[in-house]
């Protein structure tokens, strides 16, 4: 009896460890061969320059400043330009609006595409008495700088698979979640398949301090570091292999530690950009981040500064979705 015992015992532990190693395998995604660096590298001066143009010249940039977020697009499509896109616009009907997408082109113009994306507005909050404002350093200039390095960069490569760089009018209250974000009309409105779509969400915040990191559930401390140094690849259960992919081309250097997770829609913060716009079509899509408010104290408050920005590790972010676009091999 006890030699029975003992068997049942060995064999629920097993199981349990087993069943405990593939949870962990799934959202973590171990294992993970890094693709080769590339001989273009991002440049952390001129990323610096455009936050700082977004996030002070065209401060605020919420859904109230219709002027600065026509500014935001002209400079943005000026930059698209100058290296080497076909540029086009895209109408947002949207209070305050109609507000406007930017959409930069490279290689074939035909068959699959992949979608790189960010949002150039920034949050508000009405108290009923006055408006708060937020600079929107790194919510979300530090995406929308890292599409204008990435446009700089392309203008060098031979693409195998169509790129498009999207920069979003609309993403932050009172649009999140509504068809009036301008993720939404530009990921109903494609008339080419997509193989991949990114949102770059909060790309430059970084703290090397024990305990600035924080997650959903504690559990999930036990995978993940309690430094908030690292960048994230977030993504659903079914986006696996979107992760994967993403998270090799980001990991050829020491200088940035890459995670991932892919999980559940409920759990809080896998859905919240302009990704889950594109899930919504059928799209394989995952998310860029820095984590926003699991680490960021300043996350939607007047503190979202410029000053408070690694731009160093956000070249490396952008150097790693470069590689993946220039080593895709889809037709």
């Amino acid at each position: 009896m006890m030699h029975y015992l003992k068997r049942r015992l060995f064999i629920f532990l097993l199981s349990v460890f087993i069943i405990a190693t593939f949870i962990a395998a799934i959202l973590y995604q171990p294992l993970v061969a890094p693709l080769p660096r590339s001989q273009y590298h991002a440049d952390p001066q001129r990323l610096e320059k455009d936050v700082r143009y977004f996030s002070e010249t065209l401060y605020p940039r919420s859904a109230d400043q219709r002027e600065h977020l026509e500014a935001a697009a002209h400079y943005i499509k000026q930059v698209f330009e100058q290296h080497g896109a076909q540029v086009a616009e895209q109408a947002v009907p949207a209070d305050n609006g109609p507000f406007r997408n930017i959409i930069a082109r490279y290689g074939p113009q035909q068959g699959p595409v992949i979608i790189i994306g960010a949002h150039y507005d920034s949050v508000a909050h009405d108290d009923g008495d006055m408006m708060h404002y937020t600079p929107g350093a790194d919510d979300n200039a530090s995406g929308v700088a890292g599409l204008l390095e990435l446009a700089r960069l392309l203008q060098h490569a031979r693409l195998n698979t169509g790129v498009e760089l999207v920069a979003y009018a609309s993403e932050e209250p009172p649009f999140f979640r509504s068809d009036e974000m301008g993720s939404a009309v530009h990921a109903s409105a494609l008339q080419r398949p997509v193989t991949l779509m990114i949102a770059l969400e909060m790309i430059g915040y970084y703290n090397s301090r024990p305990d600035s990191q924080r997650y959903p559930f504690s559990a999930l401390s036990a995978l993940y570091p309690d430094r908030g140094d690292f960048i994230a690849v977030v993504g659903r259960l079914s986006d696996i292999s979107a992760a994967r992919k993403v998270k090799a081309a980001l990991s050829g250097t020491e200088a940035l530690p890459v995670y991932s997770i892919n999980a559940p829609q409920w759990l809080p913060g896998i859905d919240f950009s302009d990704h889950m716009n594109y899930w919504r079509q059928g799209i394989s899509a995952v998310m860029v981040t820095d984590t926003a408010f699991y680490r960021n104290t300043e996350y939607h408050q007047p503190g979202d500064t410029a000053d408070r920005l690694d731009y160093r590790k956000m070249a490396k972010v952008i150097e790693g979705i470069f590689v993946l676009l220039a080593n895709d091999k889809d037709k």
